[in-house]
């Protein structure tokens, strides 16, 4: 359970609504479906100081961050409604908070940390990262500007990502639980197969992932969105991937360039374009470079987006990278959705996921990338070298994700991404109970406050 979760990495639940990608991950590790009650609200941020709020798996309003902290008081409710239907259905909560619980100049108004631990009355255990530095500040730091209130809701602390050998962080160990009179519930090592695991936060995407000769190169948009698409294709044993970020030229030797979700299309259409992107995007095209946009990307690529009630800025029509013969409007109806999708050139089926606002039509979108329930869905070009779609997480399935890569003159392995999320989900579980006081952890949460 996460009160308040800022990603702009969603995911789909089965009564189509949105939590965060991790709250997903963590109730496939439970084994259960995910539910919006896990994350009852996301932020999704659409610009520097504004964001998307969705109120239990609903987009609810968009909102400046100062508009945001007035109306956050008004949100504990559902919160709390959230966190009761789980605690009556569950024999374990285990709440995650959001940042740092020692920002109380955010006290006031708080739904995220010690706030929501107050008003629903848990037992606090926080968790100190070790790898950014100066744990041990952390710890003493929180507790000597914490109120008496809030302090006497902290039950012990946990260290975690240590690199090397943890007993050289006795000492600290030690002062940390002096210090605080907290109880030292241990120091888990840094997790070597965590890069097995889909990433959530745009600071953890990772620059390169796989050594094949097959290179894709993704632009790292501004405002990008799912980027755990990219996961399953980094797994690939005959695929590199490359993720770009501004300032830096899309390679022209690419043999693949995908464009992927976005938050904010048309502003990062734009971003794309002064740094200079779609003249790359040329040069690779004339090379022999194929191309494939999804959700925004797939917006993108088309001849133009018309957002005539200006959801996402301005009112207007913008050029798009006029790669498909397709236009995109955007509507204030959002679609949210599990999709069942059959590959059109394999007949290969895949599952995904639809997160998105527009509406895309036009000539080259009589040529499918999908079907979905006998109706066409994406679109490719008429030399078949550019595709786009609005799904999401097609290439986890294994038998799509080769054939994809396999007609793209790809080498594709045999294994299973979904095995290997499994496997890395049950080494994080040994890891955990190996260096965790899982006893001291359990009996806490049986204590209660």
């Amino acid at each position: 359970f996460k009160p308040q979760n800022m990603s702009n990495n969603a995911a789909v639940t089965p009564g189509g609504a949105e939590i965060g990608r991790a709250q997903a991950l963590q109730a496939l590790a439970c084994g259960v479906a995910p539910s919006v009650d896990m994350n009852p609200i996301l932020l999704k941020p659409e610009s520097e100081t504004g964001a998307q709020v969705i109120l239990q798996g609903q987009r609810f309003t968009t909102c400046k961050a100062r508009d945001y902290a007035a109306l956050k008081p008004s949100l504990m409710p559902a919160v709390l409604d959230s966190f009761a239907r789980l605690r009556a259905e569950a024999d374990l909560v285990i709440v995650e908070g959001a940042g740092s619980p020692a920002e109380v100049n955010l006290r006031a108004g708080d739904i995220a940390n010690m706030g929501f631990a107050q008003a629903a009355r848990v037992p606090v255990v926080l968790a100190g990262d070790i790898d950014r530095g100066g744990v041990i500040a952390q710890m003493v730091g929180t507790q000597a500007v914490l109120d008496a209130a809030d302090n006497a809701l902290i039950r012990g602390f946990l260290i975690n990502k240590f690199r090397g050998d943890p007993r050289l962080f006795d000492d600290g160990y030690r002062l940390i639980a002096d210090r605080t009179g907290w109880q030292g519930l241990g120091v888990i090592p840094w997790f070597a197969q965590a890069h097995r695991l889909p990433a959530e936060d745009a600071a953890d995407l990772r620059r390169k992932g796989g050594n094949g000769v097959f290179r894709i190169v993704v632009p790292q948009l501004d405002r990008i969105a799912n980027f755990d698409d990219l996961d399953p294709l980094m797994a690939e044993p005959g695929v590199s991937v490359e993720v770009i970020p501004a300032g830096l030229p899309l390679p022209v030797e690419a043999d693949l360039i995908l464009i992927p979700g976005s938050k904010s299309t048309i502003a990062d259409l734009r971003h794309f374009r002064a740094q200079g992107w779609d003249i790359d995007l040329a040069a690779a095209r004339r090379r022999g470079a194929r191309v494939l946009g999804l959700c925004g990307g797939y917006q993108m690529l088309g001849s133009t987006i018309a957002d005539p009630e200006g959801i996402e800025g301005a009112s207007g029509v913008v050029p798009g990278l006029g790669l498909l013969d397709v236009e995109t409007v955007m509507t204030p109806e959002k679609r949210v959705t599990l999709t069942e999708a059959v590959h059109t050139a394999s007949g290969e089926a895949a599952q995904g996921y639809e997160i998105h606002i527009g509406r895309t039509e036009g000539p080259d979108h009589a040529r499918p990338l999908f079907r979905v329930e006998g109706a066409g869905e994406g679109a490719t070009s008429r030399d078949g070298r550019v595709m786009g779609s609005y799904l999401h997480g097609l290439f986890c399935a294994d038998g799509f994700r080769r054939a994809f890569l396999r007609g793209l003159g790809a080498e594709a392995g045999n294994g299973s991404y979904a095995d290997g999320v499994e496997e890395a989900l049950d080494a994080l579980a040994d890891h955990l109970e190996a260096h965790a006081d899982c006893d001291g952890l359990l009996a806490i949460a049986r204590n209660g406050l």
